[in-house]
């Protein structure tokens, strides 16, 4: 199957219109059509091709932070640290490094909730950024196949004309 080779032909043949005229995404997928090349595009490898370590780092942090095994943790580590720092390890002779109203426990969330938060955030942004290519590359795909179902459509049409001009002859 062999298409034209030239997006401004195509745009009139199967959009009616001027090539200079169509958005950039229309235009995109016309060279596309034009030159038989597949248009394959995995939002996440787009992503991934142009993260930095620190985009990296941030997914992973957030893939982290936002799972029951962090928040399982978590809770298991701030029980620990309220029970070793309350009245009873006192009872038993140990001194405790945080006593109640746990002050430095109170400090140490609050520098986590301060650095985790944007971080969450920074993946929240790379992650609506990959769900836009994901959305382009489903508008071009769409537009491709309508553009193709044209293109059949003519094709089809001008068979039957033939037929028909050579049942008309016979």
């Amino acid at each position: 199957m062999r298409h034209a080779a030239d997006p401004k032909r195509l745009a009139r043949e199967l959009l009616g219109r001027e090539f200079e005229t169509l958005e950039q995404d229309e235009q995109k997928v016309l060279e596309h059509l034009a030159s038989d090349r597949m248009m394959w595009l995995d939002a996440d490898e787009a992503g991934q091709a142009h993260a930095s370590a620190g985009d990296r780092l941030a997914d992973r942090v957030a893939a982290v932070g936002g799972s029951w095994g962090f928040i399982t943790a978590f809770g298991i580590v701030l029980i620990a640290w309220v029970l070793i720092n309350s009245p009873v390890v006192e009872a038993l002779g140990l001194k405790p490094f945080d006593r109640y109203p746990f002050i430095f426990l109170n400090l140490m969330l609050s520098m986590l909730a301060a650095v985790q938060a944007p971080i969450i955030m920074m993946s929240q942004n790379r992650q609506a950024a990959k769900d836009r290519i994901a959305a382009r590359h489903d508008y071009e795909v769409n537009l491709r196949a309508q553009l193709e179902i044209i293109r059949l459509t003519h094709k089809i049409d001008r068979l039957v004309k033939a037929v028909c001009k050579d049942g008309a002859d016979a």
